[in-house]
């Protein structure tokens, strides 16, 4: 089981440089744990990338089959209040603090023993510095990313 971000779930919905290598990341652990706002923030970016042309229909069903499978951890006091110490702790966007807090009530506590998957440096940063061990599947260089990242 591992706490996926949004920015790492993405590239499963759309190709990317980093489709080849997050697939093997849900190959070798399909349980994804994520925050009960990554559906919001993936439809988000297809969104987004839907107006401008850039992405297909079928992105829309995968999120459906992910999102039917993963594990949600939902809003709740704790993930508030941990979500304002990291505010405070680190220089994080509100959204990222929710997902590290929603990681950390998953771990319960514990960070050693969940995985954290994210591109996002800064969310890297503090998952990190919270004890996370960080999974950053690689991209083959030179590819192009997706504008509407998370």
């Amino acid at each position: 089981m591992r706490f996926w971000d949004t920015s790492a779930i993405v590239p499963l919905l759309v190709a990317e440089a980093a489709t080849p290598g997050v697939r093997e990341a849900l190959r070798d652990d399909p349980e994804m744990v994520v925050w009960w706002g990554t559906g919001t923030e993936c439809v988000s970016v297809l969104a987004r990338a839907e107006r401008a042309g850039l992405q297909p229909a079928e992105a829309f069903w995968r999120l459906d089959e992910l999102a039917e499978a993963w594990h949600e951890v939902a809003a709740s006091d704790m993930v508030r209040r941990t979500a304002a110490r990291l505010l405070r702790v680190h220089p994080l966007r509100a959204a990222d603090a929710l997902q590290l807090a929603a990681a950390t009530v998953a771990a319960e506590g514990d960070p050693r023993t969940l995985p954290f998957v994210t591109f996002d440096e800064r969310l890297a940063d503090a998952a990190t510095r919270e004890g996370f061990r960080m999974l950053r599947p690689s991209a083959p260089k030179g590819q192009p990313k997706m504008p509407f990242g998370t």
